[in-house]
């Protein structure tokens, strides 16, 4: 008589996991190469060096010093010197640089005379970052070069240094970036990309681990191991799961604010028990999505798709509030929305958790929305048919 019960369960499960060179590459091997990927990639904080190209058709003195400047410039990497706007165009079609800055013609006599010439800068948006670091890099040149000319100007007419600064800057700003004074984007890169990495790992596993059962036609066998209930049948099953995920999940929280030393203003219990409750909230999605779709090919593909698509709508980086309606509502059915915005309040604001009080309740909700479609489950794992 074969053995039956919690227990055989488990160890059924863990034999699985164990013997399965899969589940070695999606538990382990894919998680840490992100992690260890990402960590990597913003190493320096900031992608320094965009490389660009410049396009001077004064070749005048003044225009000179202004590539001199901008090539001086940390964020940028002049490997261009074009001699038209046509070659630095095709030069950014080809990929090979990500902007370029364009000095007119009788620059240097124009400016002088006060006929003021205009600037022209282009960047590939496709590639959001680096063309936006070069965009306020090429704006910053355009800017000092007017200021010093109007310097000069007044200078040479018996202005004193402080009144020319006085009036270039009537007024002082001075920025103060809070939470992230080095304004690294690896700071909330890292911390919003990983997690919703582990998501997409959590979802895809845990439909592969139930449909497998079903393509083979062994999920009858796991009912009746479990007596015919369902619910002990998918503790037992995903216990081992649950366990490697949390592991994965605290070495992740301490992979970014241990090792990398991301910031962390908040309480270390709040956010160690909010990636353990994310664990079981993407578990608890990716039952619900099996449940409605109980099938290894159908399940998998809406969690690739949900999955990959929660980098964009969870709003990491463009705030749910300038979405289209119909489009930022979808940013609230995904696990890693809620725990991105608690680890904005405890890691990087440190506030009172009763004002992150609402996230987790969203993770429970997330655990109980299986419970909706349980008997649906059981339905198909009792009866298995798979389709191709």
């Amino acid at each position: 008589m074969k053995p039956t019960g919690f227990k055989a369960i488990f160890v059924r499960s863990v034999l699985q996991l164990v013997r399965r060179p899969i589940y070695w590459v999606g538990f382990f091997v894919l998680p840490l190469f992100t992690f260890l990927l990402l960590s990597n990639l913003m190493e320096n904080e900031l992608p320094y060096h965009v490389p660009a190209a410049i396009v001077d058709k004064d070749g005048s003195s003044l225009s000179r010093s202004v590539t001199q400047n901008l090539a001086g410039m940390q964020l940028v990497d002049l490997k261009e010197s074009c001699n038209s706007f046509t070659e630095a165009r095709h030069l950014m079609q080809e990929g090979k640089v990500f902007g370029y800055f364009l000095i007119p013609e009788n620059f240097q006599q124009d400016l002088l005379s006060g006929r003021k010439p205009v600037i022209t800068f282009y960047t590939n948006m496709t590639y959001y970052v680096p063309a936006s670091l070069l965009l306020k890099t090429f704006k910053t040149t355009a800017m000092y070069t007017k200021a010093g000319v109007a310097m000069n100007v007044l200078e040479s007419v018996g202005a004193s240094p402080g009144q020319v600064t006085s009036l270039l800057l009537p007024v002082n700003i001075q920025s103060r970036a809070i939470h992230n004074p080095g304004l690294s984007y690896a700071v909330y890169l890292c911390n919003s990309f990983i997690p919703c990495v582990l998501q997409l790992m959590i979802l895809l596993m845990t439909c592969f681990s139930l449909g497998q059962e079903i393509k083979y036609g062994t999920s009858g066998r796991l009912l009746a191991m479990a007596d015919g209930s369902i619910v002990k049948a998918l503790a037992a099953k995903l216990l081992p799961q649950t366990i490697v995920w949390i592991v994965m999940a605290l070495f992740m929280e301490s992979w970014l604010y241990g090792i990398n030393g991301y910031p962390m203003h908040g309480s270390w219990f709040w956010m160690t028990l909010s990636e353990v409750m994310y664990v079981f909230a993407c578990q608890g999605m990716a039952l619900f999505i099996f449940g409605a779709l109980p099938n290894l090919r159908l399940s998998l593909s809406v969690s690739a798709l949900l999955g990959i698509l929660s980098f964009s709508i969870a709003a990491f980086s463009f705030p749910v509030e300038s979405m289209y309606p119909a489009m930022g509502v979808f940013s609230w059915i995904v696990p890693i929305r809620y725990n991105f915005l608690i680890y904005i309040d405890q890691a990087l604001n440190g506030i009172h958790i009763y004002y992150s009080r609402v996230w987790f309740v969203a993770y429970i909700v997330f655990m109980l929305l299986p419970l909706t479609l349980l008997w649906r489950l059981r339905k198909y794992m009792s009866k298995p048919v798979y389709c191709q």
